[in-house]
């Protein structure tokens, strides 16, 4: 699967936007793409080892996947990793300052193995494109809470 990457200007202070990409508890009500969010591990704080598994409809489809963090520069960056159907997927999310406001950005790739790999060869465009939306959605819902 190719890494995706998406960036969007916020016009919220960099504090702002980090406590709304790290308020796990809250993802489902601030991003429409996520149907459910249950705590599964690390605590009710946001640090390296809290884990969660996160509900989402893509592609017509209900999916459930344990997104656990796996490292953090506290306040400008933060690294998930999940595992799924035999593809190891890392999403890194930063947040920057820029002029009086906030650039955001998402990079997200998967690792296909086995028999996935090559299903992830031949589907690998097709999903881009549709994951590529689904982050632009989610961070545009995220600029609308920061913002608010």
């Amino acid at each position: 699967m190719p890494t995706i990457s998406v960036t969007r200007e916020i016009a919220a202070p960099p504090e702002r936007v980090w406590a709304v990409v790290t308020d796990i508890d809250r993802a489902a009500e601030v991003m429409k793409g996520v149907d459910k969010v249950e705590r599964v591990g690390g605590g009710a704080g946001f640090e390296v080892g809290t884990a969660w598994r996160e509900t989402r409809t893509m592609l017509g489809k209900r999916s459930t996947e344990t997104m656990t963090v796996t490292a953090i520069d506290p306040g400008r960056s933060y690294t998930v990793e999940a595992d799924s159907r035999g593809t190891h997927f890392t999403s890194v999310i930063t947040v920057a300052p820029q002029g009086e406001g906030t650039l955001l950005s998402m990079t997200f790739g998967g690792e296909a193995e086995g028999p996935a790999a090559k299903l992830a060869g031949i589907f690998g465009k097709l999903f881009e494109r549709a994951t590529r939306r689904l982050v632009r959605r989610d961070l545009d819902d995220i600029a609308a809470a920061a913002e608010a």
